[in-house]
């Protein structure tokens, strides 16, 4: 006899708690192999093929493209042990145990093996239903209790979860008003709940209310901010809020970089890029001031000095920014770091990164000369302490060697946190990174 296994949105790791459906890999009918990819969805932080762990027809499906499911919802329904010609009819079945190793033996995060589901056993839905919605669990209702009193929260909203946050949205909760059950004052979604299904304020003593915001223009455009747009918008926002920084710059004469760079290229082998020597040159600035290769442990109280340089870099994709990372970037060779961007490029480039390619930086090297301008004031990457940003090399007038002439100038900034060390460090660095722009044999003699 059949068995229909439910197959359900995985934790892909890295704290993402919601995906949405760019598209399907698989229709109802179809045979699918352990471990094949039916699903691609969009996370906020990269796009990821699914793959189900059960072999055998899919009998339904969850979600139109577009759709955005929390982790945890139904993705597909898989009748094991079903030949493609009973597609059809694979929904049909009497509820039994799981079948013996019908499952992947991989692991994913969220789903295991057959050997790690012990003793379950799910309801199979009749074959009446060739695609049946799944029934919502109840939601769990709080036991009524005195009203608690109005909370207002002066900085950031003690919420993590983004179905939290959109639950309160659609039912008009403030949640700065709100007092959290959970630890340390988090907002949980029994505490949004329970302000939902609070009676409202007597009308003889309403609050006061606060001032409308203004009505769109008519025709206005609304954009959602949510997947990879929504990921950056919260953690830009979360830097801004929680990272005093401050900037500093300089322009160097980059004409001699330019030369050695064509030098290296002519002499045969694997072309290196300017931002592969720029980062070299930004490994070698952070040996020699760690301060900026840190982060701050605000529940510690503590600057957290961090031994290797994992070095992210700006990307522009038809998706948005995203911010690769180049793992233990100072003991790699321009060749290497070259190639590494290239790899890394091409894989934002066709939404292919990885969640773990977009994580654990520790420093961030933005090339915004790529756009034609000269300078920025970079945003830093949280939770990192500082960034490095580099406007285009364009040729300038420049007093060189005592003469005025036309060279190859390049705005640098640095953007870094206050906390973490005072401008005359960060000063030092910027300055080094300079001189090793204008001359590359100071960088030669540091080695």
């Amino acid at each position: 006899m059949p068995q229909v296994m439910e197959f359900k949105l995985p934790d892909l790791g890295e704290g993402l708690t919601e995906a949405e459906i760019v598209r399907w890999l698989v229709a109802v009918g179809d045979v699918v192999a352990v471990d094949q990819p039916v699903v691609e969805v969009e996370t906020a932080k990269a796009m990821v093929e699914v793959p189900c762990p059960y072999g055998g027809v899919v009998t339904a499906r969850f979600g139109e493209e577009g759709t955005e499911l929390p982790v945890g919802a139904p993705l597909i329904t898989v009748a094991v042990g079903v030949s493609a010609g009973a597609g059809a009819d694979a929904g049909a079945g009497a509820a039994g145990a799981e079948p013996e190793a019908s499952g992947s033996g991989n692991v994913l995060v969220g789903y295991g093996t057959d050997h790690s589901r012990t003793a379950r056993r799910r309801r199979v839905r009749p074959a009446s239903a060739a695609a049946p919605a799944p029934a919502p669990a109840p939601a769990p209702v709080p036991v009524p209790a005195p009203a608690p009193a109005a909370v207002v929260h002066t900085g950031p909203v003690p919420v993590i979860s983004p179905l939290v946050r959109k639950l309160a949205r659609d039912h008009g909760i403030d949640l700065r008003a709100l007092r959290g059950s959970g630890p340390e004052g988090l907002i949980l979604r029994a505490d949004v709940t329970a302000a939902i299904e609070a009676p409202a304020a007597p009308a003889a003593a309403p609050a006061p209310a606060a001032p409308a915001a203004p009505a769109a223009p008519a025709g206005a455009e609304r954009i959602p901010l949510k997947g990879l747009r929504g990921a950056v918008a919260d953690k830009l926002s979360r830097s801004r809020r929680e990272i005093p920084d401050a900037t500093c710059w300089v322009d160097a004469d980059a004409t001699e970089l330019m030369a050695a760079r064509a030098a290296m290229n002519a002499a045969g082998g694997p072309k290196i890029s300017v931002l592969a020597l720029l980062a070299r040159i930004c490994t070698a600035a952070l040996a020699r001031f760690p301060e900026l290769n840190s982060t701050v442990d605000l529940a510690a109280k503590e600057i957290v000095r961090l031994p290797a340089v994992h070095l992210g870099f700006a990307a522009q994709t038809e998706r948005g920014l995203v911010v690769p990372v180049v793992r233990d970037a100072q003991t790699r060779n321009p060749e290497s770091l070259t190639a590494e961007f290239a790899r890394l490029t091409e894989l934002a480039r066709t939404g292919k990164l990885a969640p773990s390619d977009l994580t654990g930086g520790t420093f961030t090297l933005n090339n915004y000369g790529v756009f034609g301008v000269d300078g920025s004031t970079p945003i830093i990457n949280h939770p990192e302490a500082a960034m490095l940003g580099v406007g285009r090399i364009t040729p300038k007038p420049w007093v060189h060697r005592g003469e005025l002439a036309v060279r190859q100038v390049v705005q640098l900034s640095l953007t870094f946190d206050h906390r973490v060390c005072d401008g005359g460090t960060a000063g030092g660095f910027l300055r080094y990174v300079a001189d090793c722009v204008e001359s590359p044999a100071v960088l030669l003699r540091t080695l």
